[in-house]
């Protein structure tokens, strides 16, 4: 007996290769690709952003994206998002070979939206964006600490 999948689970398909610690990604089935490197101290070059990077990338992304879902089910309009998201690693484990965890030991995000939600609504947006976003529960789950700090700005017309 094969277990069906849910209807509505997505597979998400990244494929990579290179050589030292520079690679070339790519989605298959699609033109988007992407490189990433790592700084000299960690045998690099800086030819591209670290994975690290990436990962920060992804949950500033990953959150924009749940946002303007969490926004249409609350009926609320969302404008411009800022996001600034600070990754503190300590690379003892990394680069030293130590004992530990090599994740991050904490994670900052602060973002600034423009919204024309109350706020009530607002503060519903940030709790369910948080709860309903893949990467923030990966980082969430992972047992760093993640905080964040979301503002509203005032929606501008777009033109």
């Amino acid at each position: 007996m094969s277990i069906r999948p849910k209807e509505t689970v997505v597979p998400f398909v990244v494929r990579g290769e290179g050589t030292g610690v520079a690679q070339q990604l790519h989605v298959p089935g699609s033109q988007h690709r992407f490189e990433t490197d790592a700084y000299p101290a960690f045998g690099g070059q800086d030819a591209a952003p670290s994975p690290l990077f990436y990962a920060l990338g992804a949950l500033t992304s990953c959150n924009q994206v749940t946002a303007q879902l969490v926004a249409k089910d609350l009926g609320i309009t969302l404008g411009r998002f800022e996001f600034e998201v600070q990754g503190d690693l300590d690379t003892a484990v990394l680069v030293g070979g130590a004992d530990g965890n090599a994740n991050f030991d904490r994670v900052t995000v602060t973002a600034t939206i423009e919204s024309d939600a109350s706020p009530e609504d607002f503060a519903r947006l940030e709790s369910e964006t948080d709860r309903r976003c893949p990467v923030s529960q990966l980082f969430r789950r992972s047992g760093l600490e993640l905080a964040t700090t979301w503002s509203q700005a005032p929606l501008h017309a777009t033109v």
